[in-house]
């Protein structure tokens, strides 16, 4: 394998603290039906408006509200330190790429977002390539991320690897067909990420390094 394909959310940063207080902020906000912080964490890697129309019926400009309503809030909750790196992840990233692995992200986030993270946790020279939501018509576990950095770096479905914590970004993986490595520590769950289709599940990031 050459290419390796990154979640970000609950795979390099440690963001469901962040995401779900901003989630029930919004549903308080908007008046909405009260939510478990479990029930919002487990949106975690889908696209916001589908995260909340996951959440609720509700209609596309109802889904606009939330999204809109969703980003301001988090706006004024992302300061500076608020989201930090797991555990081993930034100096396996640095391993890898002194070994000759092609490092790229593909995130149900915007790649603004995305990019401001990547520069603050120090890995932006690293990260060759990152895709956003903003970047492609179909997200993730539609494989379309995944499949838009293969053809940018040329490079065969079973030369590269999608890392990822939840049943999505494993999906993704298989769906376009890579081989694909499930993380514990994140949003997901052993079980739904082999259901999935995981080949690998480790419960540290630095096991990364041991399996390519």
């Amino acid at each position: 394998m050459k290419l390796i394909i990154l979640d970000f959310d609950g795979t390099i940063g440690d963001t469901k603290s962040l995401i779900v207080s901003t989630f029930q902020q919004t549903i308080k906000e908007l008046c909405l039906e009260p939510r478990t912080d479990e029930e919002c964490a487990a949106t975690i890697g889908l696209p916001l408006k589908k995260a909340f129309m996951t959440l609720y019926t509700i209609d596309d400009a109802t889904g606009e509200l939330c999204t809109d309503t969703y980003r301001r809030i988090f706006y004024r909750n992302n300061t500076l330190g608020a989201v930090r790196p797991f555990p081993h992840t930034i100096e396996t990233l640095r391993k890898l790429h002194e070994q000759g692995y092609t490092l790229t992200v593909a995130s149900s986030r915007n790649r603004h977002t995305l990019n401001e993270y990547i520069d603050e946790m120090g890995i932006k020279e690293i990260i060759s390539l990152v895709i956003g939501a903003d970047d492609t018509e179909k997200a993730k576990p539609h494989p379309e991320p995944v499949l838009k950095i293969l053809q940018h770096f040329s490079c065969n479905a079973d030369d590269a690897i999608v890392v990822g914590d939840t049943h999505f970004d494993i999906l993704m993986g298989v769906r376009a067909g890579c081989h694909t490595c499930g993380v514990t520590y994140g949003n997901g769950k052993r079980e739904e990420l082999i259901a999935a289709g995981a080949e690998y599940v480790i419960e540290d990031f630095a096991k990364l390094a041991d399996i390519l």
